[in-house]
């Protein structure tokens, strides 16, 4: 015969845990601490439920996609802790389409441009994990045959940025006239 706490006793002892350590500042690590939240607070918009279940809390939500984005997991593998995937993602997705991590961004430029700690001379962002096209590689662009091209443009952009006609700068070539 087993002996020991029963299942709900051991659940409300994690909790009481879970709820100690948050006091004491210590926080998981793909997850925003207090100051962070303060000021995400008020760029995150708020759900208002006007029928069916209330809304999921707005900072559990961003945990859960810090943590997909820090870990670059699957959706399908976000820890139960934050809900059920599909309602992370889909709170990413509208936060995607309202422009919010526009708005944040934003606001952390303003925010440490006043604190001098930006050098707008030196702000850049790191490019060796954005994933290229087959099409940027050399593959074809599988488009139909619909799709004009000007190879004209191409080879007059490619001449400019100092490249071969077959070059993938054409955007960067395109963007300095």
């Amino acid at each position: 015969m087993r002996t020991g706490k029963r299942p709900a006793e051991r659940a409300q002892k994690r909790h009481k845990k879970k709820v100690r350590t948050r006091r004491l500042g210590q926080y998981k690590r793909h997850e925003v601490t207090d100051e962070q939240w303060d000021f995400l607070r008020k760029l995150i918009p708020a759900k208002a439920a006007k029928i069916g279940r209330p809304p999921k809390d707005r900072r559990l939500m961003l945990n859960g996609i810090l943590w997909i984005l820090r870990t670059g997991a699957p959706w399908r593998d976000l820890p139960e802790r934050f809900g059920p995937w599909q309602t992370v993602w889909d709170y990413f997705s509208a936060w995607r389409a309202d422009g919010v991590y526009d708005r944040v961004l934003a606001a952390l430029h303003i925010r440490l441009d006043r604190a001098g700690q930006i050098d707008w001379d030196l702000w850049c962002v790191d490019g060796s994990n954005v994933r290229a096209t087959r099409a940027a590689a050399g593959a074809d662009k599988k488009a139909s045959n619909a799709t004009k091209t000007s190879r004209k443009t191409t080879r007059w952009a490619a001449r400019a940025a100092d490249s071969p006609p077959s070059s993938t700068w054409l955007l960067t070539a395109a963007a300095c006239h």
